[in-house]
């Protein structure tokens, strides 16, 4: 015989349950913490941002490489004008090469002539030795130099670039990427020229393997196009140090609003060389000064660890014999 009422009974039970069940899970969502969003990378400010006393900074041998002084020193930022030391290198490697002579005639382009910035007042169809024009780029950081040069010898600034980028990435140079011959703020849709310290003190002792582009970077002073009347510009370093730094012959400033100042420097007492790469600083005067001192801090550091020569490898035990 069907029992209705123990039939009800069951289903009005069955449903309590569920009801509990559900108003169990509700509950327990309703107080269930979210789970913890991953921690975030410690930022260093926007690229190419400066500040102070800088964005990064080195030291290191210039024999060795060995690195005397760090601070930050993978942090990046916009090399701005520093940039042409990689300009020099590509030209002073083609002429090693035989590629080119320092006697070798630029022609001025349209392009080069109307490149702002720094400058030597470039015209359009003059010509000017492969020498005179890299004193222009290394003295005044003339930007219509580094196009000319560029155009002399790649064909185009955009083929230049490309040998730029080719040589940063045999250097090891992992952080660098190049998008201009000189450095000046990016035009629209494209992007800025990016770095460290650490690379540029990469390539600082590349560029140093030549040590005659010393005496382009050790240039205080320089007429360009002199004995022209109303033409001549007497082309001035921006490098500060090099009169005011024992042993200072080199290397190269920079700098753009947003990039701030920026110098790669060189000097050389006692038979020692060290070189220091300041990247980014909000001021001139303090770019100026850290890069001082941390010249000093880097002879000092060789000077109470000179580099040793490798150890001869210790010779293998003599063997046993039996007797």
């Amino acid at each position: 015989m069907y029992d209705f009422n123990a039939r009800f009974l069951k289903s009005k039970f069955v449903w309590v349950v569920a009801a509990l069940i559900c108003f169990g899970a509700a509950s327990h969502a309703a107080t269930a913490k979210p789970p913890a969003a991953p921690a975030k990378k410690k930022q260093t400010g926007p690229v190419g941002i400066s500040r102070n006393p800088y964005i990064g900074a080195i030291v290191v041998d210039a024999n060795t490489g060995r690195v005397l002084v760090e601070d930050n020193a993978d942090g990046k930022g916009y090399p701005a004008s520093v940039l042409k030391l990689m300009d020099l290198l590509i030209v002073i490697e083609k002429i090693k090469a035989g590629q080119l002579t320092l006697q070798d005639p630029v022609p001025v382009s349209a392009k080069s002539a109307k490149t702002g910035g720094s400058q030597v007042y470039l015209a359009e169809k003059e010509v000017f030795t492969l020498d005179e024009m890299l004193y222009a780029l290394m003295i005044q950081s003339a930007n219509d130099s580094a196009v000319a040069i560029a155009e002399k010898v790649a064909g185009s600034t955009e083929a230049f670039v490309v040998l730029m980028n080719q040589k940063a990435k045999q250097l090891g140079m992992n952080d660098t990427v190049f998008n201009s011959v000189h450095g000046l703020p990016p035009s629209a849709g494209q992007a800025h020229d990016v770095t460290t310290a650490r690379d540029f003190s990469i390539l600082c002792r590349e560029v140093l393997k030549h040590p005659e582009v010393l005496r382009y970077t050790s240039t205080r002073e320089r007429p360009f196009r002199p004995g022209v009347p109303g033409k001549t510009v007497v082309m001035r370093t921006h490098n500060h140090l090099l009169a005011g730094l024992d042993g200072c012959d080199g290397l190269k400033t920079g700098y753009i609003t947003v990039a701030g100042f920026s110098i790669a420097v060189t000097a050389s007492r006692n038979g020692q060389r060290v070189i220091a790469m300041v990247l980014g600083s909000s001021d001139r005067k303090v770019r100026d000064a850290k890069a001082s001192e941390l010249v000093a801090k880097g002879f000092a550091a060789l000077t109470s660890a000179p580099a040793q020569p490798a150890a001869a490898p210790a010779p293998a035990p003599a063997k046993s014999v039996r007797k």
